[in-house]
């Protein structure tokens, strides 16, 4: 049997607009299922910045899939998000995405393939750009093409300093279920213990977009004075699973006046967010 073969005519093709109306109460829904008390989204003046996921979700798959070939489903975890955030999502806006694959690199371990998202409001102003970077174990792709997401590696300069705050936040029993349904990820891997354990892992593990939204909250929090418009960029790398029960504490560094580094750790000791990045605005 032949391996299976990238796609390459299908980088950087957009996928065709595909459009989202934000609700208020969605958007409500998304910051109580992560957890989030934040006043201007609870009160419904603006959705929580890793919401930005909610609208492009469904659309982000078949472009990627273009690409990498369907047998590949299996063994795709997700690797990496970066979202840079030009203005907030506010209930009442219908939201016209899109997406690609823009580039792919192999790895001795599997190969990382980066699809670029972008939300515009219906008049055309651009709201969000993200890049999801998918890695798919085991599957060498021989090659590295096209354009891959840009980096957003942890200094390890910062640990010689104390961290600007540390935060924890705990992970609630019944966390995945309610993510599942405030985000529309209904992946089995959380919501079903035997299917997780099938999988490889400890049992039903939490969402890694929450453990982001986790993040942000404490970035928030802890930087910009708890006004979420302030945050422009948030990037994560996934490198280990949370479990419901379990404590997530985020250590902040300061880059510089409006730069941050951050990773988070389990309560295992297991860091769960490397190579975290926030800019905020001034």
């Amino acid at each position: 049997m032949s391996e299976p073969q990238m796609n390459t005519g299908r980088l950087g093709v957009w996928s065709d607009p595909f459009e989202f109306k934000v609700e208020r109460d969605r958007a409500v829904a998304y910051a109580e299922a992560t957890n989030d008390p934040n006043p201007r989204y609870l009160d419904g003046t603006m959705a929580p910045p890793v919401f930005a996921i909610v609208p492009v979700f469904d659309g982000m798959i078949a472009p990627l899939f273009e690409v990498v070939p369907d047998s590949l489903i299996p063994f795709v975890v997700h690797g990496e998000q970066d979202m840079v955030f030009h203005r907030p999502i506010e209930p009442g806006m219908t939201l016209v995405s899109r997406a690609k694959v823009t580039g792919f690199a192999s790895k001795s371990s599997g190969t990382t393939v980066a699809v670029k998202l972008e939300s515009r409001t219906d008049g055309g102003d651009l709201v969000n750009e993200q890049w999801m970077v998918s890695f798919f174990r085991g599957f060498q792709a021989g090659e590295t093409v096209g354009e891959l997401a840009p980096a957003h590696r942890f200094p390890e300069d910062l640990r010689a300093a104390a961290p600007l705050a540390e935060v924890v936040q705990h992970v609630d029993d019944d966390q995945t279920f309610r993510y599942a349904e405030a985000s529309g990820d209904p992946m089995p891997i959380h919501l079903d213990d035997e299917f997780a354990r099938s999988a490889g892992l400890p049992g039903i593990i939490a969402h890694g977009l929450c453990t982001m939204a986790f993040t942000s909250r404490a970035v928030i929090e802890s930087a910009a004075d708890g006004d979420p418009s302030r945050l422009r960029r948030l990037a994560v790398r996934f490198s280990r699973p949370v479990l419901p029960g379990q404590d997530v504490t985020t250590r902040i560094w300061r880059r510089d006046t409006t730069t941050l580094a951050f990773e988070s750790t389990s309560t295992t000791g297991d860091v769960v967010i490397k190579d975290g990045l926030a800019e905020l605005t001034p």
